[in-house]
């Protein structure tokens, strides 16, 4: 079984530019194989260097000549990559992996590409791209390429002047690579094409050597191969140039926000970007936990029977420009804090202050998901919480749904200090339901607790159920089949 190719990108020069991948087969190879000029030194290797260890192979390929000034520069680099490609082709045959190190990126005027055609035919082989230097110069000028429907052009010095004068003409932006000896004629192409001025010069880029500065400034005898002559993005600059100098002063709103019942897969992208975007989070403590924190970001956490605070406090906070996220678990109009922001916004002290509302996957939904589609038909959703509204109030509309024959998801059934109002409505609702009627009871749904079971209405046990628990209790067309319960879309007539 014969060895494995592979034709490594390390970027332009900045070791910590390697990506992981390329680091790890660096790391892992049997023969590492580099290009160095007659004096023997690597720039690859160099790069290279931390993650090379003891015992392996070193194949260093030496050029024979290194400008195309020589009058058969042609082939005498084809014989010269002949003789290399069959010295790791025999590292191959005997099942060695063997590694190309390559500057920037391996298919970008790089030296490993004439290995992979002699090569790859042959051998299993695989190329992990790098950053390149065209890249790199960008990045360090901290000017971009192109913007919009820019065109970017990458020449080679080595061009004639009049076909660099004609492309530099036409394209929007450009790189010209290979200059050293070539940037006299670079310079004047770029000249004649009346682009000089915008035209940058990016010398070794991302490395200790590094030098930057308008290309019409640098002396031609200085100038190394390994730099890069870079015309940046003129969209960029123009609408950079066109910005206010003081940025404006945003609006400030209240966005209240539903969460879903439980993690982040069951949030809406509406609503990760509302988060996203607000500068205070305001909630009940449990809920805020559930949002990533984040330091641009100002939190206010409150207990869970102060929602006409919170309100208050939001409308307060975006009246002075500040954007706003409110909160809620599930769905935040369903029995949560929609209600409270608007019922605050109403007073005529905040008309001036907006107002959104973000839908949330509810609570109802998700319990009905669990075991099928209990909430198929007709439905009501009723809160046993008395804190808001007196206990007679509920029995009635209780005893109302269950006249009407809905099904009914029940929230807030449970809590510390109210024990008894879940044996109470199972009570009024069994003298319209039979005994047997199915009532699905979810808690923590999506959370790590996560419980969901299904039980007769006579056997609804009020232990267990607490504020975290949601009861869905069928009508008398409900059934629960083989662990699926559902709710038929007709009803008898």
């Amino acid at each position: 079984m014969t060895g494995h190719l592979h034709g490594v990108g390390l970027g332009p020069g900045d070791p910590e530019l390697i990506t992981l991948k390329a680091a790890r087969l660096i790391e892992a190879a049997d023969v590492v194989v580099f290009h160095a000029a007659r004096h023997g030194r690597s720039i690859a290797r160099s790069i290279a260097a931390a993650h090379l260890r003891d015992g392996q192979i070193e194949e260093p390929l030496i050029y024979p000549v290194t400008t195309e000034d020589t009058g058969d520069y042609r082939a005498v680099m084809e014989g010269f990559y002949d003789r290399c490609a069959e010295r790791l082709a025999a590292h191959l045959d005997a099942g060695r992996d063997v590694v190309v190190l390559a500057e920037g990126d391996p298919f970008f005027y790089g030296s490993y590409m004439h290995l992979h055609k002699r090569l790859a035919a042959r051998y299993p082989t695989e190329v992990v791209p790098g950053v390149t230097s065209v890249s790199g110069a960008s990045a360090e000028l901290g000017r971009p390429l192109v913007e919009r429907d820019e065109v970017l052009t990458v020449l080679p010095g080595t061009l004639a002047p009049e076909r660099l004068a004609e492309r530099l003409t036409a394209t929007d932006s450009a790189a010209v690579l290979k200059l050293g000896r070539t940037f006299g004629r670079v310079r004047d192409a770029l000249e004649e094409a009346g682009r000089l001025d915008d035209a940058w010069y990016v010398e070794r880029a991302t490395t200790a050597g590094q030098r930057m500065l308008p290309l019409k400034d640098v002396d031609p005898g200085t100038v190394p191969y390994f730099s890069v002559a870079v015309l940046p993005s003129r969209v960029h600059e123009q609408t950079r140039r066109a910005l206010p100098e003081k940025p404006r002063e945003p609006k400030g709103e209240v966005v209240v926000v539903g969460l879903g019942p439980a993690g982040r897969e069951w949030l809406t992208p509406q609503a990760q970007d509302a988060l996203a975007a607000a500068d205070d989070l305001i909630g009940y403590g449990p809920y805020l936990d559930r949002v990533p924190a984040n330091a641009r970001q100002t939190r206010y956490p409150s207990g869970n029977t102060v929602e006409a605070d919170r309100a208050e406090h939001a409308l307060a906070l975006a009246e002075q420009g500040r954007r706003v996220a409110v909160v809620s678990s599930g769905d935040p109009g369903v029995f949560a804090m929609a209600a409270a922001v608007l019922e605050a916004a109403a007073d005529e002290r905040w008309r001036d202050v907006p107002v959104r509302v973000l839908p949330g996957l509810t609570a109802a939904q998700a319990v009905a998901s669990r075991v099928g589609a209990p909430l198929g038909h007709d439905y009501c959703v009723v809160s046993l919480s008395d804190r808001l509204k007196p206990w007679k109030v509920i029995a009635g509309r209780l005893a109302a749904a269950a006249t009407a024959d809905l099904v009914v998801a029940i929230y807030n059934p449970a809590s510390r200090t109210r024990t008894t109002q879940v044996a109470e409505a199972r009570d009024i609702l069994l003298k319209h339901r039979r005994p047997g009627t199915p009532v699905v009871i979810g808690r923590d749904v999506g959370g790590p607790a996560e419980d969901v079971k299904v039980v007769r209405l006579a056997d609804l046990d009020p232990a267990d159920v607490d504020m975290r628990t949601l009861l869905i209790v069928g009508s008398s067309q409900t059934k629960a089949v083989g662990g699926r319960v559902f709710t038929p879309r007709r009803y008898p007539g």
